[in-house]
């Protein structure tokens, strides 16, 4: 019976971490402390290193070359002396998660002296050490590590020279490395019985097939849900469903019919469609704001004879200009008195000021704030009609409302 390899389903994570990479480089720096050295002086001294490890994916022991330099370092009496010292470790590294990987290491070196003193000679010691790697990325890492040294000197039977040195560096992994494959099982070919799965039909072409197509016969070009229904849309915003709308780009704002087409999209010809006209009603030719509203309103306000008092006839009028300004506490109102030619103008001046006044404070008492509102008395300023006719003095004694934003 024929044979077959069968590649395993599941692999290892791909994300590269620290083991991944055939090769680190450390940049190290730290301080020695001279535990019983010959002549050295025992307040330490600091010392830099590089540290250059070869990983591999058969093993959990590395090899690792170091070197360590240490300028200057003074002799207890007197001198001082350059110390140099290279090392081959075996490093082993714990499984301890992707953040912080601990590790440890034994092995040898040898230590040199620029200046020989005090039985301090060039020397073979024997090193151990403990330390860990915080992972910053896949490839760099900050490597922490204490390292003791132990020499054998060459009199004195009995002592050694030791050294306790303490590092801080950055670990640079480079090099990937190829991964350790996995066993590949070897199984004998299993006979199964082919079985032949119906078509994907798709009647309606909406991209849904018939099994799971709860509206089968959907339009063409309709836009439909997971069930192959058709999804509820209104391209325009106009209110009108898309499936009913015969016109289908009709402006932002338009006043549209059951068939989303636009109608009366500004019935008192202002310039602003009455979806947006807070004021829909304007007399043609009427200078208006991006409201549709009026600039300046001439109120049909009348007063008694020689008076500021006013008329109960234009209660009403009055009423319906404090209900609009309590319902757009945006507009500001200025209330501008006028009268006709007759009299001595500065008699028509204070009249004109007292009516304006007298229009502010029923405004008030109708629930308008006295911040929306202000008085000027113009006097028989700006005449509107000829003032030589009664019909025209009737329409210079006037009061005017001028609108704006606050």
């Amino acid at each position: 019976m024929k044979k077959l390899l069968l590649v395993p389903a599941l692999l290892l994570g791909t994300l590269a971490s620290a083991d991944n990479y055939k090769y680190e480089l450390s940049p190290m720096i730290g301080y020695n402390i001279a535990e019983g050295n010959l002549g050295i002086d025992n307040n330490g001294y600091l010392t830099g290193g590089l540290e250059f490890q070869i990983n591999s994916a058969d093993s959990k022991i590395s090899p690792e070359f170091s070197l360590y330099y240490a300028p200057n370092v003074d002799y207890s009496v007197s001198g001082n002396t350059n110390v140099l010292r290279g090392a081959f470790n075996g490093v082993y590294t714990y499984n301890k998660g992707k953040t912080i990987t601990p590790f440890a290491k034994a092995g040898l070196g040898i230590e040199s002296f620029t200046t020989n003193k005090y039985n301090n000679d060039d020397r073979l010691f024997f090193d151990a050490g403990v330390g860990a790697k915080i992972n910053f990325t896949d490839n760099l890492a900050l490597k922490l590590e204490a390292i003791y040294m132990l020499k054998p000197t060459a009199s004195h039977a009995g002592n050694a020279d030791s050294n306790l040195m303490t590092l801080v560096g950055l670990t640079y992994s480079f090099g990937a490395q190829a991964q350790k494959e996995e066993p590949v099982a070897v199984v004998e070919e299993q006979t199964a019985a082919v079985v032949v799965a119906p078509l994907a039909v798709d009647s309606d072409g909406d991209g849904i097939i018939d099994a799971n197509d709860k509206c089968p016969n959907t339009p063409d070009n309709t836009t439909v849900d997971i069930t192959g229904c058709p999804v509820a849309q209104d391209a325009d915003h106009d209110g009108v469903l898309d499936s009913h709308d015969k016109c289908l780009n009709t402006p932002a704002g338009a006043q549209v019919n059951a068939n989303g087409c636009k109608v009366n999209p500004d019935m008192d010809n202002d310039g602003v469609l009455n979806a947006k006209d807070i004021c829909p009603n304007t007399p043609a030719n009427t200078a208006v704001d991006e409201n549709g509203c009026p600039t300046t309103v001439a109120l049909d306000i009348q007063f008694k004879n020689n008076s500021y008092k006013v008329n109960a006839a234009s209660f009403t009028n009055l009423d319906k200009y404090a209900a609009f300004l309590k319902k757009y506490p945006n507009y500001n109102a200025k209330i501008v008195g006028y009268t006709d030619n007759r009299g001595a103008a500065s008699y028509n001046q204070r009249l004109s000021e007292k009516r304006a006044k007298e229009v502010v404070k029923m405004l008030e008492a109708r629930g308008v704030s006295s911040s929306q509102l202000s008085a000027k008395g113009m006097g028989e300023a700006n005449p509107i009609a000829n003032n030589a006719t009664a019909a025209g003095r009737a329409q210079n004694r006037r009061i005017e409302a001028k609108l704006t934003h606050k």
